[in-house]
C-alpha cells in the first residue's frame, strides 16, 4: 500500500486529501455566517466612512469601497454571489470579492480593525435586530390573548392545581395569565436590546488601535447607543448571544406550557377547545382522529432551544480573554434558536386566534370536583365568624356528604348543611354556584369578570405606548 493511500485511509474517506481538507472543513464558517452579509457590509460601509472622515483613507478610496460593497450587497440579495469555503467566512468572502471589483483600494478597508471586532459587531447587530423582531411577534401574541380574554371575560371554567379541579375561574382570566407571562418575555427582550446596544467596532483584535478613529461615529451610524468601553471585553463578549438564548428558552418554555394545555383541552375527555384543520392533522389509520400537531411541535421545539442555550454556555465557560476560535460555535445555535422561536410564536399566535372555545364544556367542568368548596369555607368565616381551620373542617364534612349523595354541593339541603353545623343559613346557596364564585373574586388580579376586564384595559393601554 502506498504511503499516500495509507495517509488517506488514516484521515478517513470523507477527507481524501488529508489534513488540509479536514482543516478547511472544521475552520470554515461561511456555510452559516453568510447569514450576516447585510450586517457585515453595513459595518464595513460605516467603518470606511469613518476612516475617510478621520483622514485615514482618501475620499476617493472610500467612494470606491462603498460602491463596491453596495454592488456585492446587490449580488448577494439577487443570489448571484458565489461563496467560497476556502475564504473561511463572510468577512473574507466579501473582502476578496471587493478586491476583484475595485483593486488595491479594497485593502485599505481593513485599516484599524480586525476580524475579531468585525464579527463581534456583525453578530451583535444581527442579534439586536432579531431580538426586536421577537419583541414584535410577542406583541402580536399578547394582542391575540387580549382579544380572547375580552371575548371570554365571563366564561367560567375550572381552575386547576396539580391538574385537579381547584376553584372556578374564567377563561378570560386564564388567557390573561398568559398575557402576564409573555409580557415578561417582551420585557426581557427589550431589556436585552438595551444591554446589547453598544458597538464593539474599533476594538480591533483586542487592544484597540493607534489610528485616530472615531468609534462614536461608527456606533451612531450603525444604530447603537454608544461604543463599548473595553477593547478586551468587546471582542470576547458573547453575553448578548447568551442572553438572547436565555430569553428564547424562557419564552419557549411558556409556549410549551400553553401548547400542553391546548393538547389537553382538545382531547375528547376535556373538549374545551377545537383547532381547525389549519393547525391539526389526521391519522393515517384512524379516521376519527384529529391531532393537535402544531401544539405538539411547539412543545417539542422547546427542547431544541434549551439545548442551544446549554451548548453555548458550555462553549463559553472555559475561555480566557480575549478571542478564541471556539466562539465560532456561537452562531449556528443562535440562528437556529431564532428561526425556531419565530416559527413557534407565529404558530401559537395563529392557534390562539383560531381555536374554537367550547363554553358549555368549560361551564360543566367548572362545577365538577366540588370547585366551590373554598367559597363555602370563606362564607363560614364571613357569615358565622368561624376560624378558617374550623371552616375548612366543616367544608370537608360537607364535601364528604355530597360525595356520599353523589350530588354537587349546591344540591345539598339546608338540613344537610345544618346537620354539619347548626349555624348555616339558606344564604349559603348564594356562594355555591360557579358564576357567583367567580364574581366574588374581586381582589386585585382576581378572576372576577370585572377585574379581568380591568386588567385587559390596563394591558391594552400599556402596549399602545410601546
Amino acid at each position: 500500500m502506498s504511503d499516500k493511500k495509507a495517509s488517506n485511509q488514516m484521515w478517513g474517506g470523507r477527507f481524501a486529501s488529508g489534513p488540509a481538507a479536514i482543516m478547511e472543513a472544521i475552520n470554515a464558517s461561511i456555510g452559516f455566517d453568510k447569514k450576516l452579509y447585510q450586517q457585515d457590509i453595513r459595518g464595513s460601509v460605516a467603518h470606511s466612512r469613518m476612516l475617510a472622515e478621520q483622514g485615514i483613507i482618501s475620499a476617493d478610496d472610500q467612494k470606491k469601497i462603498e460602491n463596491g460593497l453596495n454592488s456585492i450587497l446587490a449580488d448577494i440579495d439577487a443570489g448571484k454571489f458565489e461563496f467560497s469555503a476556502k475564504l473561511e467566512d463572510i468577512h473574507m468572502n466579501v473582502e476578496a470579492h471587493l478586491a476583484e471589483l475595485i483593486g488595491p483600494a479594497a485593502g485599505r478597508l481593513h485599516t484599524a480593525r480586525s476580524r475579531n471586532d468585525q464579527v463581534a459587531v456583525d453578530f451583535r447587530l444581527w442579534v439586536k435586530e432579531e431580538t426586536q423582531r421577537i419583541a414584535a411577534a410577542l406583541k402580536e401574541l399578547i394582542a391575540a390573548f387580549l382579544d380572547r380574554a375580552e371575548e371570554h371575560a365571563a366564561t367560567v371554567m375550572p381552575g386547576f392545581t396539580h391538574l385537579q379541579t381547584a376553584q372556578p375561574v374564567t377563561f378570560g382570566h386564564h388567557c390573561m395569565a398568559y398575557v402576564e407571562m409573555f409580557a415578561r418575555d417582551l420585557s426581557r427582550a427589550r431589556d436585552a436590546v438595551e444591554r446589547m446596544d453598544e458597538c464593539p467596532l474599533g476594538a480591533a483584535a483586542l487592544a484597540g488601535t493607534g489610528f485616530p478613529i472615531d468609534r462614536h461615529m461608527t456606533a451612531k451610524a450603525l444604530g447603537f447607543r454608544e461604543p463599548t468601553r473595553n477593547s478586551l471585553d468587546s471582542v470576547s463578549d458573547r453575553d448578548f448571544a447568551l442572553e438572547f438564548l436565555s430569553l428564547a428558552a424562557i419564552c419557549a418554555t411558556h409556549l410549551s406550557r400553553l401548547a400542553e394545555e391546548i393538547v389537553i383541552w382538545s382531547t375528547p375527555q376535556f373538549g374545551f377547545v377545537r383547532l381547525s384543520d389549519s393547525y391539526s392533522t389526521g391519522s393515517s389509520i384512524m379516521p376519527q382522529k384529529k391531532n393537535p400537531d402544531a401544539a405538539e411541535l411547539v412543545r417539542a421545539k422547546t427542547g431544541r432551544i434549551n439545548g442551544h442555550l446549554i451548548g453555548l454556555l458550555t462553549v463559553m465557560k472555559g475561555l480566557p480573554l480575549a478571542y478564541s476560535k471556539d466562539m465560532q460555535e456561537d452562531k449556528e445555535a443562535v440562528f437556529d434558536a431564532a428561526e425556531t422561536l419565530d416559527l413557534m410564536l407565529a404558530a401559537m399566535t395563529g392557534m390562539v386566534r383560531d381555536m374554537t372555545i367550547n363554553t358549555a364544556a368549560m361551564k360543566k367542568a367548572a362545577g365538577s370536583g366540588y370547585a366551590t368548596a373554598t367559597d363555602l369555607a370563606d362564607w363560614l368565616v364571613r357569615a358565622l365568624g368561624l376560624p378558617f381551620r374550623e371552616a375548612h373542617h366543616v367544608t370537608g364534612r360537607a364535601v364528604a356528604l355530597a360525595e356520599e349523595r353523589k350530588a354537587p354541593l349546591d344540591k345539598l339541603t339546608l338540613e344537610d348543611f345544618r346537620s354539619i353545623h347548626a349555624g348555616i343559613t339558606d344564604d349559603v346557596y348564594s356562594v355555591l354556584t360557579v358564576q357567583n364564585s367567580v364574581k366574588s373574586r374581586t381582589s386585585f388580579g382576581g378572576t372576577a369578570p370585572s377585574e379581568v376586564r380591568k386588567q385587559i384595559r390596563h394591558w391594552r393601554k400599556r402596549l399602545s405606548k410601546t
